[in-house]
């Protein structure tokens, strides 16, 4: 009975002993289980154990990176976000950062006499008042005095940043500012009677290029005007011929080869000076035509090269009476300008006006007023050939204007727009000329061209 008994108690210790040993493993099991869980956190610090599961290093990256799954999409998002919003327009940023004032200035150009730039038009432009400068004939007496003068314009310029368009006149024929030296072309009648539009490329590039050298960035230039008139004297040779598609192909090549050499061309004079039988230097002329008969004809050079790239359009001062019944010029007109050029015809790009010192303008209005109701008819740019102070007359009017509310800031912001938008697509500068470009003018290359039309 007692072996019975010591073995019975023998199999019960064994028993207990055997169930204490179990449960000892499987809490050390999970103390283990528990630093596992925080090993990777170590792991991501010392970047990771080769022998972590893919768990552990998943976890490990995340440790790594500082952040979690929600947070990078987050940061992805929000950057995609950004790089997909556009890059502000840079003729808008400069818009934004200017006065008033300094917008009103771009709207006008002038000239002055002599050639030296005189204290008035110097004041003008280094307060900002011209956004441009026109020289003449009388303003230009040699290649090296050319260069120079317009070096001085171009430095005066401090104001506001902008550069200056500095224009001419260089038609070629019987229209032409350059001194003696450049590479002479005969009119336009007789270019156009070669028939090259490749021809006339190339005399566009040949005229840019030289105007560049002396520092011009505009000209006013090629003539779109149909010779459909024989009385009339002010256009006459100037066109390169009697019918649309001559003036069109040969005119717009002609600005195609400006463009190329850097130069702003600026079509004229819309809607065409053809048909006229008065000079609007001295005087108003008028013109019977309806717009149907316009469209047939005057209009089509004018259309075909807004629809080729042309950057200015020069309005003239021709009275059209069965078109706008207001009596204005076309220069004046808003029907002309903002319905017909613009509306009906697609043209966004800068409308300048001819010269406001002209007779047909000045017989009839002020120099303030003449500006004024330009810029209300849809022109951007007005032009004062000669005298700095009825520049300066047109820029207190155009500004008293705005103060007044009379000309909006909207209208005023869209045609500085087109105008800081035009010199940043030329890259225009105040840089000066180097006077070792004067070796283009009439060099041997350009003279061969001109060989061509002899």
């Amino acid at each position: 009975m007692r072996r019975l008994t010591f073995y019975t108690l023998l199999l019960l210790f064994l028993f207990v002993l055997t169930a204490c040993t179990t449960s000892g493993p499987d809490s050390s099991s999970g103390g283990s289980q528990t630093q596992e869980q925080e090993l990777p956190t170590d792991s991501g610090d010392t970047q990771g154990d080769e022998t972590g599961s893919e768990a552990d290093t998943g976890t490990a990256n995340e440790s790594e990176s500082g952040s979690n799954p929600d947070t990078d999409s987050g940061q992805e998002e929000s950057s995609d976000a950004e790089s997909d919003e556009p890059e502000q327009d840079p003729a808008e940023a400069t818009l934004a950062g200017m006065s008033l004032e300094e917008k009103i200035g771009q709207m006008i150009i002038g000239g002055f006499p002599g050639t030296e730039l005189g204290s008035d038009a110097k004041t003008l432009i280094q307060e900002g008042k011209l956004g441009g400068v026109i020289l003449f004939g009388p303003n230009i007496s040699g290649q090296e005095q050319l260069q120079t003068l317009i070096n001085e314009i171009k430095a005066s310029n401090q104001k506001d940043g902008i550069p200056l368009f500095v224009s001419v006149d260089e038609e070629g024929g019987r229209v032409t500012r350059l001194p003696e030296g450049k590479t002479e072309f005969p009119s336009n009648q007789v270019i156009g009677a070669h028939g090259s539009a490749e021809l006339s490329k190339q005399i566009g590039s040949v005229i840019g290029e030289e105007i560049a050298a002396f520092g011009f960035n505009l000209n006013f230039a090629p003539v779109l005007d149909i010779f459909s008139n024989p009385e009339n004297t002010v256009i006459g040779t100037r066109s390169f011929g009697n019918n649309a598609e001559i003036v069109s192909d040969l005119g717009i090549a002609t600005m195609q080869g400006m463009q190329e050499a850097g130069v702003v061309p600026a079509v004229k004079h819309f809607p065409g000076h053809g048909d006229t039988i008065v000079d609007s230097h001295v005087g108003l002329p008028v013109v019977d035509k309806t717009q149907e008969e316009l469209n047939e004809l005057e209009l089509i050079p004018f259309k075909e090269a807004i629809d080729a790239g042309a950057d200015i359009v020069m309005a003239a001062h021709i009275q059209y009476p069965n078109i706008d019944s207001s009596l204005l010029p076309a220069s004046l007109s808003k029907v002309m300008l903002t319905g017909i050029l613009r509306e009906e015809m697609g043209y966004d790009g800068i409308v300048i006006t001819d010269d406001l010192e002209m007779g047909a303008i000045q017989q009839h209005y002020g120099s303030g007023d003449a500006a004024l109701m330009a810029i209300q008819a849809g022109a951007d740019i007005v032009l004062f050939g000669h005298t700095p102070a009825k520049a300066e007359k047109a820029y207190d009017t155009i500004l008293q204007a705005a103060r007044t509310g009379e000309l909006s800031q909207e209208q005023i912001d869209s045609k500085v727009l087109r105008i800081i938008r035009l010199k940043n697509k030329y890259e225009l500068t105040d840089q000066p000329a180097n006077p070792a470009a004067l070796e283009t003018i009439g060099s041997g290359a350009h003279q061969q061209i001109a060989e061509q039309l002899k």
